[in-house]
């Protein structure tokens, strides 16, 4: 069993890191002294449940986050700061400070050091998340002691939960837009007014004719969903956004 932390300090260390193209050496108390911060730790860079689940949806509640009182979410790895640099930038998420414990000495003071030889991965971080205020966990969710790498209490929405129990969560939102169409550039200007943060695919970059008749069953632009709704186009998101603000 891993142990909880609770009311603990956060190891000291020295994260060494790479800003334009120079080492940087940031101490424990760089990221977390007076601060508010969530934290986040996971096996590996590049590694599918780490890149498709935890990272995106930590990038994307970021903001939630903030108006609830966090400084700063900290993604923490056993990789080096070139890796977790590229990654940063393969994931988009501007939102996350990337932390490398390239030689695991944080991992290792928070318990949480793991041996992966089987995948070939030497060691790693657990996966687990906390909240800290000013250097002292205040709350961890650690992963079950299982085989394999399981993913059930770290996340992001359970962490918000935690935080702000009543928050409301972002909605999922994709465009499907092509370049120089005015009723694209519609459907986009009513979600910046709304406040909605989007996903754009472009025609001919991202889909083709007929994927957008495979998901939406048109093929005309754009085409709009919401938390996996088929809204429909300009007009049919506008009365959508009417609706809502009256409800």
């Amino acid at each position: 069993m891993f142990q909880n932390r609770e009311g603990q300090k956060v190891p000291q260390v020295t994260f060494r890191t790479r800003r334009d193209h120079e080492w940087v050496d940031v101490s424990s108390d760089d990221i977390f002294k007076d601060k508010t911060v969530v934290v986040f730790a996971l096996p590996g860079a590049f590694t599918p449940t780490c890149s498709s689940t935890h990272v995106p949806r930590y990038n994307q509640l970021t903001p939630a986050f903030k108006r609830h009182g966090v400084d700063e979410v900290v993604c923490i790895s056993v990789n080096d700061a070139f890796v977790m640099n590229e990654w940063r930038n393969e994931q988009k998420a501007a939102n996350v400070t990337f932390v490398p414990d390239g030689n695991g000495d944080f991992s290792r003071g928070m318990g949480m050091l793991v041996a992966k030889n089987d995948l070939g991965f030497g060691d790693r971080s657990w996966r687990y998340s906390m909240l800290v205020k000013d250097g002292i966990i205040e709350k961890m969710f650690i992963e079950p002691d299982l085989p394999g790498d399981p993913f059930e209490v770290s996340d992001a929405d359970t962490m918000l939960a935690y935080i702000a129990p009543h928050a409301a969560k972002p909605l999922d939102v994709t465009v499907f837009s092509r370049e120089g169409c005015p009723y694209c550039a519609r459907a986009k200007g009513l979600l910046h007014d709304a406040g909605i943060q989007f996903e754009e695919l472009v025609l001919n970059r991202d889909f083709s004719e007929s994927t957008i008749r495979a998901v939406s069953g048109v093929s005309t632009v754009p085409q709009v969903f919401i938390n996996g709704d088929h809204i429909g186009g300009s007009e049919e998101l506008e009365r959508y956004l009417n609706e809502s603000r009256a409800a």
